[in-house]
């Protein structure tokens, strides 16, 4: 009986810490969530308080929302505790945090500030197609999600190396810290200038469209966290950790820029060696026959 008795005992145990398990990527998830509620709190305060401080509070929690999103799949997969409602979950946070709070911070950042001495017209045009590129962030963003949770095999239209995992089409949360970390390289002071309005507009348009593209962009996935050099991973993960802490505007800014180039680099070479490769080749120019001697003889 006192066997029976620990054999349930350890039987429960074990059920328990698998339930723990399985709770485990969803609080990192729930963080993901909280992340993208702060921001558009933030985001909402900004337009009758100090703008500066909430606007860039805003694009904080985006950006710390990003190691969030990357840590709760990792830990499901290296924990063997995936499941359905733990990607569905994952889904909708990310529509959350990367695409209702991105696309409201960009349009209040970007346009809601411009200047009354502009323009009456002018402004008012900025505004709505300010407004306008900021809701199709958001459906290409919810539209990447869709295709991403039906595609069991994507490849992308300009396979790369076989040897690496890529994502079709650029990720939302890449495309949410573009966004996000070019207002905190401002340190969240608002758009004045509608010059400035105009290459802000191109740019949430441009994220928009390479998320639903179908190009290529590293997935990162064949990084091994538990490989054979712990120290080395360490003291480069420390390295990292200071250059964001201490150069966070700059270094953020300028990953998430070189990521979006990366994909529009590989689609244009892509592109470029298909041209080559389609090319003919140039037949020899043909001779001009000799002159005949006999003929002015």
């Amino acid at each position: 009986m006192n066997r029976l008795d620990s054999t349930r005992a350890k039987a429960d145990a074990r059920a328990r810490l698998r339930r723990g398990m399985f709770l485990l990527p969803s609080l990192f998830t729930a963080g993901n969530i909280g992340a993208g509620y702060f921001s558009i709190t933030q985001t909402i305060a900004a337009i009758t308080g100090n703008a500066e401080v909430h606007l860039d509070w805003a694009a904080i929690a985006i950006l710390a929302a990003i190691p969030l999103d990357a840590l709760d799949g990792r830990i499901a997969r290296m924990t063997n505790t995936c499941s359905d409602f733990g990607k569905e979950l994952d889904s909708l946070a990310d529509v959350i945090t990367f695409g209702v709070a991105p696309s409201l911070l960009a349009f209040i950042w970007g346009f809601h500030f411009l200047p009354d001495s502009i323009n009456a017209h002018l402004r008012l045009h900025l505004m709505q197609a300010g407004a306008f590129f900021c809701f199709l962030y958001l459906i290409g963003g919810a539209s990447r999600l869709a295709r991403f949770n039906i595609s069991h095999d994507a490849q992308p239209r300009n396979p790369g190396r076989p040897d690496r995992k890529y994502f079709v089409g650029m990720p939302i949360p890449a495309a949410a810290g573009l966004l996000a970390s070019t207002v905190h390289l401002c340190y969240g002071i608002p758009m004045q200038a509608w010059w400035l309005a105009i290459p802000w507009l191109i740019l949430v348009g441009l994220t928009g469209f390479l998320m639903v593209s179908t190009w290529r962009f590293w997935s990162g996935k064949e990084i091994n966290l538990a490989g054979s050099h712990p120290f080395q991973l360490l003291l480069l993960i420390a390295i990292v950790l200071y250059a964001v802490i201490r150069y966070s505007q700059v270094v953020l800014f300028a990953t998430a820029l070189l990521y979006m180039f990366s994909g529009i680099w590989a689609r244009a070479a892509y592109s470029w060696s298909r041209r080559r490769r389609r090319r003919p080749v140039d037949m020899p120019e043909a001779h001009a026959p000799e002159p005949d001697p006999m003929r002015h003889s």
